[in-house]
């Protein structure tokens, strides 16, 4: 029985890239969550105007990856301490936020914020919303696979794919092989 995770740290290419690599995932898909609008698109999201952020829906197998991994890679491939911003990409849709699907994923998400405030393992305090999910809905088709299929597109030359090193060099053991 698989569960599923949804998570906004800046762009999804960014996220889908780096949790499709992971053992234990079975489906990465990108969407949007956290606004009021319904049927958000991707380019009503990048206005700004929808209270959308750009997320990734990981559906995951917990026998092999537990949400807390999830949460160590989420901490790892973002800047949670940058209010509605990942490098170039500003906007409440590039927010840092765990929706979260049940009181056990809250419990763990906002103890994961804590111990990793608690390290001071940034500089600047740790700005992601920890939020119930109401709704995601999935990103248009063009999107899936972004990374994958465009991987000299300059975007993801120069922002994704050191996100996915990083990604590779720290939890190296969590690959899919």
């Amino acid at each position: 029985m698989t569960e599923s995770a949804t998570l906004a740290g800046g762009c999804f290419w960014c996220l889908e890239a780096a949790y499709e690599q992971l053992k234990g995932v079975v489906k990465v898909t990108s969407g949007y969550a956290g606004g009021a609008s319904a049927e958000p698109t991707y380019e009503a999201v990048c206005s700004g105007t929808t209270g959308h952020a750009e997320v990734v829906q990981v559906e995951y197998d917990p026998e092999v990856i537990s949400y807390r991994d999830l949460l160590d890679v989420f901490f790892t491939i973002h800047d949670p301490t940058t209010l509605n911003r990942q490098g170039n990409d500003v906007g409440t849709q590039y927010r840092s936020a765990i929706f979260t699907q049940s009181k056990e994923q809250e419990r763990v998400a906002r103890e994961a914020v804590a111990e990793l405030s608690a390290r001071a393992v940034w500089p600047d305090p740790i700005v992601t919303e920890v939020t119930p999910l109401d709704r995601f809905w999935p990103a248009e088709a063009y999107h899936a696979g972004y990374f994958r299929r465009n991987p000299t597109q300059p975007y993801c030359v120069f922002v994704v794919a050191p996100k996915v090193a990083k990604l590779r060099k720290e939890h190296f053991a969590r690959l899919r092989a």
